[in-house]
């Protein structure tokens, strides 16, 4: 394995800055008067217990994905929302104006976005034309300032999982951080990342639990690394970045393992039921595999069949101005009734 060192790769000021210490860094244990925070000591309207600022740690939900996940506490950082997880590891080990990354398009594209707000440079690499990495072209693309490749799998808006035998091959020769955002590892077949963490110190594993946990409106990320990527990951995160509201309702969520398991089973074995409704259709020239919660689907005059599924109350999302999707819709796997209701719909769209 190419040599990794962490110190070689953080930025300059983020090793010199002492971090922000919120007065609940400076107390651990119990109590029962807080007079620490300045908040307000009579409570919040309604909901009085709000009035308390968060545990900026969020050390209770990383106890229970510990236990669920099988990584230990500090492997484990929470972020509001995987984008927030994703922004932090370019503000940490990116200097502006003169590291780059790389992406492997098309691909989820919050990482472009976040690069060009924190003035990094982004190299493309773009996926083959079935979808796998193109490891010769990344190879010749990494230079001296290249700091993260980012890897989406499965891939969005692909709907496939990349190769793992590729991606342990970008791991061991790569000496910068390799992130793997596993946003739909729960509807693939394909085992995490997040086991490996202890052979790829440059590993970062993105999960959320916006997708099989259904907590989208909680935006709530996880990044699992290694204690030193972790560490940098605290060093600079907001002091209070996740709220109480989104840490209570999670907490409650994260005792249902089994309700999201059958959750993940039904959505699964509707994706399958999905794709052979859509095979059959005339409108439809072809149906991507999928290890997601969602299909990509080549269809005849896509922005016409987008607008269309628009007058029906339907909305996908056109992704045919995308390199290596023209022509193609991506399609989120609904309940029966609103999978029925876009079959409908695409019968009566003529082209």
């Amino acid at each position: 394995m190419t040599s990794f060192n962490i110190n070689d790769l953080v930025r300059e000021n983020v090793k010199k800055l002492t971090p922000y210490s919120s007065a609940r860094d400076e107390f651990s244990g119990e109590a029962s008067i807080f007079l620490d925070a300045n908040e307000n000591c009579l409570g919040s309207p309604g909901i009085q217990w709000y009035n308390r600022y968060p545990d900026p740690h969020q050390t209770k939900i990383k106890k229970k994905l510990s236990a669920i996940k099988g990584v230990p506490v500090e492997n484990i950082f929470i972020g509001n929302g995987s984008d927030e997880c994703i922004d932090l590891l370019f503000r940490g080990f990116c200097n502006p104006g003169k590291d780059n990354v790389i992406i492997c398009p098309p691909t989820y594209g919050m990482y472009q976005v976040s690069a060009e707000i924190n003035d990094v440079e982004i190299k493309k690499v773009p996926l083959l034309d079935d979808f796998q990495l193109d490891l010769v072209h990344l190879e010749n693309k990494v230079d001296d300032f290249t700091k993260i490749i980012w890897l989406c799998s499965p891939n969005n808006p692909t709907a496939n999982s990349l190769n793992r035998e590729d991606i342990e091959i970008v791991l061991n020769n790569f000496p910068g951080l390799v992130i793997i955002d596993e946003a739909y590892i729960n509807f693939s077949r394909h085992r995490s990342f997040i086991q490996e963490l202890g052979e790829y110190p440059n590993l970062v594993v993105l999960q959320t639990l916006s997708k099989a946990w259904g907590l989208a409106a909680l935006r709530l990320g996880m990044a699992f690394a290694s204690t030193d990527i972790i560490e940098v990951y605290n060093k600079i995160k907001p002091p209070y970045n996740v709220g109480q509201a989104t840490q209570d309702i999670v907490l409650q969520a994260l005792d249902n393992v089994e309700n999201v398991n059958e959750m993940i089973r039904i959505i699964v074995q509707e994706r399958e039921l999905l794709r052979e409704k859509l095979v059959a259709l005339d409108q439809v020239e072809h149906v991507y595999p999928s290890d997601a919660n969602f299909l990509l689907v080549k269809v005849t005059s896509a922005r016409a069949a987008y607008n269309f599924l628009l007058t029906k109350g339907i909305v996908v999302r056109d992704r045919s101005n995308v390199q290596l999707c023209e022509g193609c819709l991506r399609i989120t796997v609904g309940t029966p009734a609103e999978n029925n209701s876009l079959i409908n719909g695409l019968k009566e769209f003529k082209p």
